[in-house]
């Protein structure tokens, strides 16, 4: 989830499943989100009245709501709209990345050299490792240690300016900021911050103008002595369609990698996991949980929520046999997602900078010609959809504009090095 208001929604579906749809209309709907703090989630009601009413009867629910959604006890505090005066500063409400915390991140055999440098990095920010670049598959924990990093330096050192981004975050902005006819307060915003985290930098391959700005970017901060640290879902050298002189700076500091987690490191996730949910997992259980979900922290973490919510909705003791139930519900929705012809359209879109419209219209020019063709030939290569389809996904083109575009890219490929890794590039992106 990425921010309170998405957590009040979670929240307020739980009270919805557990009361009338009366109560929950006349009582609860209008719950709005204020803050979230230190363990206190502080919330508003339209009028003093209401307030009264659901301290005295839905308290307790509201709070089991929390607790399911976020993982741990949380504290709530409701106000009044009616008695905040409009004048009033309402605190922002706090992102739960927030609570990402080293303390919170499972230490095992696999993670340990890449959460040690974030610790590293966290204490002495551009005098450990710069850049730092955290590599490994999703579902790691390369997120959790960014945020770590993020949080613990606002702990220790309020004043750094400290911002965290993803690198597709970074291109869109960046395409606004030309398409706007602007780039000084993007140059602002990156160029004058203490520390950057990017995360999933590896988005930024392929696409030549966002390319060339994050290169002025991390000259501009590492020459100041500014910290960097980056992530991805591959070392510098595998991102075939990064800019030699980018994959060359990514190297400058420490590499790390993140690997999947031993079968005590999964055990010991679902235990804590467990903990912060005042849930007692059965060895046996948790045992067989871990030999079946090897790759994804978040599968471990979900499995556990989902058990301990349906123990307790249904009264019961968690068992392999209800495991087994969570289990294949969390295998079913963590399918790769299919990799549609819109997915491929927008990602090659972003790398050559032009617009989804442009590719699918009659446009001859080359700088939109050839994206065409390409992003024509990864689609077959991709869905195996069959040349009349992909024409009509196309604008319509006929079976021989098909042919000779898939045909083209395919000789090209053969004798382009730069290109075959391009396509790679996009053909993986597309699928994240």
């Amino acid at each position: 989830m990425e921010s309170f208001e998405q957590v009040l929604s979670a929240v307020k579906d739980h009270c919805r499943t557990a009361e009338s749809e009366t109560i929950y209309n006349l009582w609860l709907q209008g719950i709005e989100p204020v803050s979230y703090n230190d363990g206190l989630a502080t919330l508003s009601v339209s009028t003093d009245f209401i307030k009264s009413t659901v301290e005295d009867r839905y308290l307790d629910l509201i709070k089991s709501g929390f607790e399911s959604v976020m993982g741990f006890k949380v504290d709530v505090s409701l106000v009044s709209r009616a008695s905040i005066p409009a004048s009033a500063h309402v605190p922002a409400a706090q992102s739960p990345e927030e609570l990402y915390t080293f303390e919170g991140f499972i230490v095992g055999q696999d993670n340990r050299f890449a959460h040690a440098a974030a610790q590293a990095v966290a204490a002495n920010p551009a005098r450990a490792y710069n850049p730092l670049f955290i590599y490994g598959a999703p579902g790691l924990g390369k997120t959790h240690l960014l945020h770590a990093i993020k949080n613990e330096l606002n702990k220790m050192n309020p004043s750094l300016k400290v911002l965290y981004v993803g690198g597709e975050q970074f291109t869109n902005e960046l395409i606004a900021a030309i398409t706007a006819g602007n780039t000084e307060p993007f140059h602002d915003k990156y160029r004058s911050v203490d520390v950057l985290l990017v995360d999933d930098v590896q988005f930024i391959g392929g696409k030549e103008a966002t390319q060339e700005e994050f290169f002025h970017t991390f000259n501009s901060l590492h020459n100041a002595q500014k910290q960097i640290v980056l992530t991805s879902d591959r070392p510098p050298k595998e991102i075939k369609s990064l800019e030699e002189r980018l994959r060359t700076r990514f190297e400058w500091g420490l590499l790390a990698d993140v690997q999947p987690p031993d079968i005590e490191t999964r055990i010991s996730i679902l235990y804590r996991k467990a903990e912060m949910l005042a849930f007692e997992l059965p060895s046996n259980v948790a045992e067989y949980i871990a030999n079946c979900l090897k790759s994804d922290v978040r599968q471990l973490e979900g499995a556990v929520k989902r058990l301990n919510a349906y123990c307790m909705l249904e009264g019961v003791v968690p068992t392999t046999f209800f495991a087994q139930n969570v289990i294949r519900d969390i295998m079913s929705e963590q399918q790769p997602i299919p990799v549609t012809v819109e997915k491929i359209v927008g990602e090659v879109a972003r790398t050559f900078n032009v617009s989804t419209e442009d590719i699918r219209s009659s446009k001859q020019n080359a700088s939109v010609s050839a994206p065409r063709q390409i992003a024509m030939y990864i689609v077959r290569e991709v869905t195996g959809m069959t040349m009349e389809k992909i024409g009509t996904e196309f604008g319509g083109r006929n079976h021989a504009t098909v042919v000779y575009a898939i045909s083209k890219i395919e000789k090209q490929i053969e004798s382009d090095t730069r290109l075959r890794e391009l396509v790679g590039d996009i053909i993986k992106n597309s699928k994240n």
